[in-house]
């Protein structure tokens, strides 16, 4: 695409844009879970136009392979989350089916066949056992309706054989086998603990008929998170922990647990996913790292012995796993100008070569915003200080109104752990080359900045996220770069409640959009699924504290304070976010003469993978932005109905 030769004017929200919703889900691939096996390279990759489906791809040499093609869908439900839905070993690969939760194998040169069978089991987070012939898996079994599934480590047989090796604690994950197949790590944790608040590293051997013999805790504990136990070739147990305030680097040596290199930086991420990873070891000697330090990622070379870390010079501000093998790395990373793509690189030259981009088709750079880094004063008195990244509108084509100033989106991520980052995304994109301006908020809470700002959100959840956003808004308004009169807030999930909150409890923003966002924190814990069944306790009070805090915090019991126009998108098979909760907030509103906004969307759960589902959301809601700004006629085809508002189909 080029940029236009004869920029025109037009009002903020309305400049015509070649980034269209179809763009934006066509043009997001989404890639998850590098792997490397020898010199071939594998990934997985979503298909939107296929239903959300999510296939495995190999690369060797210059062959570029689908190994599991429709209808197979390589996706874990293990803590609804999922992640750690494949392993790759000695050119088999072991994955899970979405559809019936089964294991399959692909041995080479055959087509994908069954190695357990359909029933109430769920598997993720393989380690092979060659020497005994197996796999060593999460296992999570909902064999009891209604009641909780139980999480053991399970060894499974070729010939499908499940046993149980680990069992008793609530969680389990990142069972590693040391390189000599003699003893295994994993990592478990209980309630009412989320595992980036605290975890415990295991180490067993294993006895000659495959069980474990007692195992002894390394490191961990209620408020130590540990996670990616990893290996080294002469099998030296490594992990990371926050132990110091920041996920730092350690191993086990003579007994002993030791520090690898200390620093105010952030070589872990919160586990809501299995089988990340951000380390890899190039041999014994050196150990290849990204760790995250103020909101961007670097790469470095890590020596064990002396502690030392190297830069390694790379194009990526994010880097969300690594993985390390034959001289070389696996990155999946990104940048402002970079959108997230898969990389080869040669760690003797430092130079990538791009396996998988995520957006093949970029817009002209005159349509592509780069984000500013900035930090304000944020809380009651300022005390506190929030990170965010800052787009202005951007548009080659569009001659700006002198005399106006952009709208603001607010954006409150997911998570609520979760993390903001620059990386080039079309869905931002699509709002700033049409003039809004953007605020994508790392609110108190957010990971990436160590323990402490991770734990800001301890109790408050509710408060310090909302108070985040607000602070942001208010802070771009006071620098005169946006329209104090057009701000407007998004959230999904847990970024949904801090919409909610921050429409309902402050009079700042003038609109929003909910995307199957949490409204009643009680109904959250009536209805959650057992990873997040007791989070609550943690991000608002224990029990039986909590209750007068639901109360206070939940939107759906102050329904009559929010007055603020609002767009509801929930997906009907959400089984984190219920429908519920948005049906009764959408009904609450259309009582009360708000206009608001309601759609549904079949086949779609926690998060939209449909390329359907993307267009139609991302059109329903710059629809609505655009009439409650009074920037449409009503003339013009409805893309969603609005109920209470003059003039709205």
């Amino acid at each position: 695409m080029t940029a236009s030769t004869s920029p025109q004017s037009a009002a903020f929200g309305l400049w015509p844009s070649p980034i269209s919703a179809a763009t934006v889900a066509a043009g997001a691939t989404p890639l998850s879970q590098p792997q490397a096996d020898g010199l071939d390279a594998y990934w997985l990759a979503g298909r939107a136009s296929e239903g959300g489906r999510t296939t495995l791809l190999r690369q060797r040499g210059a062959e570029l392979l689908e190994l599991t093609p429709a209808p197979f869908n390589v996706r874990s439900r293990v803590h609804e989350y999922g992640g750690g839905a494949y392993l790759v070993a000695a050119g088999t690969v072991y994955f899970s089916h979405f559809a019936d939760n089964c294991i399959y194998a692909i041995y080479p040169g055959q087509t994908p066949q069954a190695i357990t069978r359909p029933g109430s089991a769920r598997y993720a987070d393989f380690a092979r056992d060659a020497a005994r012939n197996r796999l060593i898996v999460v296992r999570e079994d909902h064999a009891v309706p209604g009641a909780q599934p139980v999480n053991t480590l399970c060894a499974v047989g070729a010939d499908g054989t499940e046993t149980i090796l680990a069992h008793g604690s609530d969680f389990y994950a990142a069972p590693r086998l040391s390189p000599d197949g003699a003893s295994l790590a994993w990592l478990s944790w209980d309630h009412p603990r989320m595992p980036w608040q605290g975890t415990e590293l295991w180490l067993a051997h294993i006895n000659p008929d495959g069980s474990l013999a007692p195992a002894t805790l390394i490191a961990g504990g209620p408020e130590e998170a540990v996670c990616q136990p990893e290996w080294s070739p002469a099998g030296v147990l490594h992990f990371v922990s926050d132990r110091s305030g920041w996920w730092n680097l350690y191993r086990l040596a003579e007994g002993t647990v030791q520090p690898l290199c200390e620093r105010a930086a952030e070589f872990g991420t919160p586990h809501w996913t299995f089988a990340v990873s951000m380390y890899g070891f190039r041999s014994d000697g050196e150990i290849i790292c990204t760790y995250i330090e103020n909101g961007v990622s670097r790469l470095a070379q890590l020596s064990p012995e002396t502690g030392k870390l190297a830069p390694i010079t790379n194009p990526y501000e994010e880097i969300r796993e690594l993985r390390v093998g034959g001289g070389a790395a696996l990155i999946l990373g990104g940048s402002p100008t970079i959108p997230l793509e898969l990389a080869h690189f040669d760690l003797a030259s430092a130079r990538p070569h791009v396996l998988a981009r995520s957006i093949t088709d970029l817009p002209a750079d005159g349509y592509l915003s780069i984000p500013e880094s900035i930090t304000y004063a944020s809380g009651g008195n300022g005390q506190r200080t929030a990170h965010a990244f800052y787009y202005p509108p951007c548009n080659a084509g569009v001659t700006p109104d002198a005399t106006e100033k952009p709208p603001l989106m607010v954006i409150g991520h997911s998570g609520p752990t979760g993390m903001a980052a620059s990386t080039l995304k079309l869905a931002t994109q699509y709002w700033t080359s049409r003039g809004f301006a953007v605020l994508d908020v790392n609110y108190g809470g957010s990971s990436g900045f160590g323990r402490a700002y991770r734990d800001a959100l301890k109790g408050q959840w509710g408060v310090v996220d909302v108070d985040d956003c607000v602070a942001g808004a208010h802070y771009l308004a006071t620098r005169g770069v946006v329209d104090p009169e057009r701000l407007v807030i998004r959230g999904s999930s847990a970024g949904g409640l801090t919409t909610l909150c921050a429409l309902t409890f402050h009079d700042v923003f003038k609109a929003g959009a909910s995307y199957y966002g949490v409204s009643d924190l009680k109904g959250l814990d009536d209805d959650s699924h057992k990873f997040e069944s007791h989070y609550n306790e943690y991000l608002i009070a224990p029990k039986p504290e909590s209750d007068m805090q639901y109360l206070l915090r939940s939107p759906i019991n102050h329904t009559d304070k929010l007055t603020r126009p609002m767009i509801f998108f929930q997906g009907l098979d959400d089984k984190v976010v219920p429908p519920q909760q948005s049906e009764v907030m959408v009904s609450a509103l259309r009582a009360a003469g708000v206009p608001v906004a309601y759609m549904t969307l079949e086949g779609e759960g926690h998060g939209f993978r449909k390329a359907d589902s993307i267009v139609r959301t991302l059109e329903a809601e710059l629809y609505f932005y655009l009439r409650i700004f009074g920037l449409t006629s009503p003339e013009q085809p409805a893309v969603v109905a609005i109920d209470n508002l003059p003039g709205a189909a």
